[in-house]
């Protein structure tokens, strides 16, 4: 489903229906940190109270490494972060089935079906988008990943392998 997460106030109607909702959106490099606040805290918002109120249990969000630490972030990525760590703080507070996904590095190179994941945080490295989306879609399959914040890497495990290690 498609919205405008900035735009609309009440996007429930967006998630009527719907098993889980993954909150991938991004305000972006280059954003401002009102921007930040209005996308990357406030649409994950929207699509909490959302889930909330229809009755949508499961929730996963695309988070950032550093956000459980936003402090140590400087110059630009400090709003980033915060608004990141917000946003996650926020998602644990609401009662609902969660998990929060803290992808690397971001690359467009192809998937290969292989992470590597950590539940401690202050890792870095690299992940294929195509394998940050395999890892989503495993976790809204995997009930053992209700409730876990991880960082995730390309790596050598398969996606299913690592997700059931949670």
């Amino acid at each position: 489903m498609i919205c405008d997460l900035e735009q609309e106030d009440d996007v429930s109607e967006h998630v009527r229906g719907a098993d889980a909702i993954v909150f991938a959106a991004g305000a972006g490099p280059g954003s401002g940190a009102e921007r930040k606040r209005t996308m990357d805290l406030g649409g994950a918002l929207k699509l909490i109270d959302a889930a909330k109120a229809e009755g949508v249990r499961r929730y996963a969000i695309v988070s950032s490494i550093g956000a459980h630490d936003p402090s140590s972030a400087s110059g630009s990525m400090g709003p980033y972060l915060e608004a990141k760590h917000e946003a996650d703080e926020a998602l644990v507070a609401s009662g609902l089935d969660y998990t929060i996904v803290r992808p690397g590095s971001l690359s467009d190179d192809p998937g290969t079906g292989r992470v590597r994941i950590f539940t401690d945080f202050g890792h870095r490295g690299s992940v294929p988008r195509d394998d940050v989306a395999a890892v989503l879609l495993a976790v809204l399959g995997a009930n053992n990943s209700i409730g876990s914040a991880f960082e995730l890497f390309e790596g050598d495990t398969p996606i299913e392998d690592a997700v059931a290690r949670l």
